[in-house]
């Protein structure tokens, strides 16, 4: 395994396989990083539940600007769409980070699978 360290960068190469893998994801279909870097935070990494969360949001804004540029290079996207979107969703990612604070890890754990199984049928059926 590849470390490099010094005052203020550690790099681990698991890392970043883990970032490519959930890019990935991300770019071919225009979601899923989030979803797949929390249990992967949880799981392999052993991050506790909250700061799995919080985490993959912060990744989320790489993995997003990063597909957008080119989304928005080639013309793939919807500017009224967008925008309308990017409204509710600052003001839902207020709400939600402020309320990730109050809850406890247990209901973090079982609301997001709840949301996960949810989204699973609703793409199969």
């Amino acid at each position: 395994m590849i470390i490099i360290k010094n005052k203020y960068f550690n790099f681990n190469i698991k890392n970043t396989i883990i970032g490519l893998f959930t890019g990935f994801i991300n770019g071919v279909f225009g979601s899923g990083g989030g979803t797949l870097l929390v249990p992967i935070l949880n799981n392999i990494l052993k991050v506790e539940e909250h700061k799995s969360h919080a985490t993959a949001l912060a990744i989320i804004i790489f993995l997003s600007a990063t597909s957008s540029v080119i989304y928005i290079s080639r013309g793939t996207y919807d500017v009224k769409l967008t925008i309308q979107a990017a409204i509710g969703s600052i003001i839902g990612g207020i709400i939600g980070a402020k309320l990730l604070c109050k809850v406890t890890g247990r209901f973090l754990r079982i609301s997001f699978g709840v949301i996960m199984i949810i989204a699973a049928l609703r793409m199969v059926f």
